[in-house]
């Protein structure tokens, strides 16, 4: 089931040479959302990932902004807990911690409510890429702002020639698709 659930996903998968800017290969997301098959998959994959490392030591679910909002709520709802977002800067109301980043092909700055978290809580942080690691990275440094406890960093795909999984330092890393 595995096996036939990653092929689903993976065919679905679109690549975009120099988009959106010359000598960026994209990676399209959006079939997996158009065809509700293999996003199930997607979704089954990572719960099944999450349960099978973590068992029920996960307290909530941190979606990125903002693609990862389309897979944090839905792995949320699986695991039967809470997602928390991450945005970006000037779209929380509230006090917000904040920190900068750098993106594949350009900057920006992340933020999260202050009272997202409580100290010590165990959270898993899942976007739909991981390229160069700055929003990973950045999510871990805001989280860590708020004394939680980063268990996990999942993505749907890896872009593994821009090396971001080493930016997140000891933090583990899982993604359902690589590509170099």
């Amino acid at each position: 089931m595995a096996d036939a659930d990653l092929q689903l996903v993976a065919r679905r998968i679109r690549s975009f040479p120099d988009f959106p800017v010359p000598g960026v290969l994209f990676r399209d997301i959006s079939p997996v959302l158009k065809d509700p098959d293999s996003f199930r998959a997607s979704i089954r994959l990572l719960t099944n990932h999450l349960k099978e490392t973590h068992g029920g030591k996960i307290d909530y679910i941190v979606g990125l902004d903002s693609r990862g909002f389309l897979f944090g709520p839905s792995l949320a709802q699986e695991l039967g807990l809470g997602c928390v977002l991450i945005r970006k800067r000037g779209k929380l109301p509230g006090p917000t911690v904040s920190a900068s980043y750098t993106l594949e092909y350009g900057k920006a700055e992340l933020e999260i409510q202050r009272d997202a978290l409580e100290p010590g809580q165990k959270v898993v942080v899942v976007d739909d890429l991981l390229a160069t690691g700055g929003t990973m990275h950045a999510a871990c440094e805001l989280l860590g702002q708020l004394r939680a406890e980063v268990l996990e960093c999942v993505s749907l795909v890896e872009l593994t020639s821009l090396k971001g999984r080493e930016k997140l330092g000891a933090v583990p890393v899982f993604s359902l698709l690589q590509y170099d």
